[in-house]
């Protein structure tokens, strides 16, 4: 894969209306699903008891929390684009956040990520991004969302 390296806001506005591409693959485990219900305190049965998943979920097994998936974000869209020559980066907004498909445990999941606006705000570059969290071999994707991320230019 082609990691995409974006040097200034310049370079970020030159790539508005753009698919910026596509994470690797990583697998949800349960192990990872209990430690997020360990940390956000959500033990409902059906992300940590896969007895019970098993047998009473109509998906046959655990599931990751949606806020798990929408969690590996920023660890998968930095798969996709280097961001270089940065003060700070900050989490803006998420808006029209969809979630359409439960992510099984040992599911394979993926983000896509498309620039859809830049805007200058005295130097600081707030970036929009519509995402898309694939889940291998699956039609319908995690979730669908437009994101914003705040970032910081040194200079």
């Amino acid at each position: 894969m082609n990691k995409l390296t974006i040097r200034s806001l310049t370079e970020l506005e030159q790539h508005v209306g753009q698919e910026l591409g596509v994470s690797d693959y990583h697998i949800i485990t349960q192990p990872q699903i209990n430690s997020f219900a360990a940390a956000t305190l959500d033990h409902q049965w059906i992300h940590v008891d896969a007895e019970r998943a098993a047998t009473e979920s109509p998906f046959k097994a655990t599931i990751a929390h949606g806020y798990l998936t929408v969690s590996l974000l920023p660890y998968l869209w930095q798969q996709i684009v280097t961001i270089e020559n940065l003060k700070m980066q900050v989490n803006y907004e998420i808006e029209a956040l969809r979630f359409n498909q439960a992510v099984t445990v040992d599911s394979a999941v993926r983000l896509r990520a498309k620039l859809v606006a830049v805007k200058n705000l005295r130097g600081i570059a707030k970036a929009q991004l519509e995402v898309t969290l694939e889940i291998k071999d699956q039609p319908k994707p995690a979730y669908t969302g437009l994101i914003t991320f705040l970032y910081h230019f040194i200079g």
